[in-house]
């Protein structure tokens, strides 16, 4: 077994909403006490209802946001960080050395190239253009793009645009990539395909994947399934497809 890669302990956030008619601030909760661990080179689904936490613990691991309470802690090559008690400089270096974003609509930038929209990852880092050029397009011929480098963002399908913010996410040589809601602008065909993008150069290459998703079929893919529900974990299992498989 992977040892723990990324861990959290008694995980709480919530979010002012308005005032009571006496004046008080009313709050709702996204996470009432989260402990997860999670391990190097698995894919993990994260699900539930809308508001039961699911992207704000995304968040909270990747350093995004920080927690009222609780800790996240990365257990990376540099030993372990507890990521919830590092100042917003420390955490954007770490998002940008060790972490990988895919999104829902990619946030890629439409007046560049693929190829510079991966690229640019690596030249944030201090990478000088024609290193980053070349790394971003073994990344993308590597995930079915050659001879698209120099199409702009409008001029690729849905599911080529999120491989290339696939490609943009792996090239930092990130070890954790999360993705929220990655296949949710997708067809049923399109989001198959990207999902197998997805974990052949994640887990695939010893990497962890941690996906937000609504859609079953994408959460059967992963190798466990955590469920939440009113800021709590309800289920950290295998998903079912995954249990009968191994039985």
């Amino acid at each position: 077994m992977n040892p723990t890669i990324l861990s959290t302990r008694n995980l709480q956030k919530s979010y002012r909403t308005g005032h009571t008619p006496d004046g008080q601030p009313n709050r709702a909760v996204a996470l009432a006490g989260v402990d997860l661990d999670l391990r190097g080179g698995e894919s993990v689904a994260i699900m539930g209802a809308s508001g039961s936490g699911k992207t704000t613990l995304l968040h909270c691991l990747a350093g995004i946001i920080t927690p009222d309470a609780g800790e996240v802690t990365f257990h990376g090559p540099a030993g372990h960080q507890t990521i919830s008690a590092l100042r917003e400089s420390e955490r954007s270096k770490l998002r940008r050395e060790s972490f990988g974003f895919v999104f829902q609509q990619g946030l890629l930038l439409p007046e560049l190239t693929a190829l510079e929209n991966v690229a640019l990852a690596l030249m944030l880092n201090g990478s000088k253009r024609e290193l980053a050029e070349g790394y971003a397009a073994r990344w993308l011929g590597a995930l079915g793009l050659s001879g698209m480098e120099q199409r702009r963002i409008g001029e690729l399908s849905g599911g080529q645009a999120q491989r290339v913010a696939i490609a943009r996410a792996q090239v930092t040589g990130a070890s954790v990539i999360f993705a929220d809601e990655p296949t949710g602008a997708l067809d049923s065909r399109t989001s198959a395909e990207v999902m197998s993008a997805l974990l052949d150069s994640t887990v695939g290459m010893g990497k962890t994947l941690i996906v937000v998703t609504h859609d079953p079929s994408v959460a059967q893919r992963c190798g466990r399934l955590v469920e939440l529900h009113d800021g709590r974990i309800v289920r950290d299992s295998a998903p079912i497809q995954a249990q009968a498989a191994v039985r």
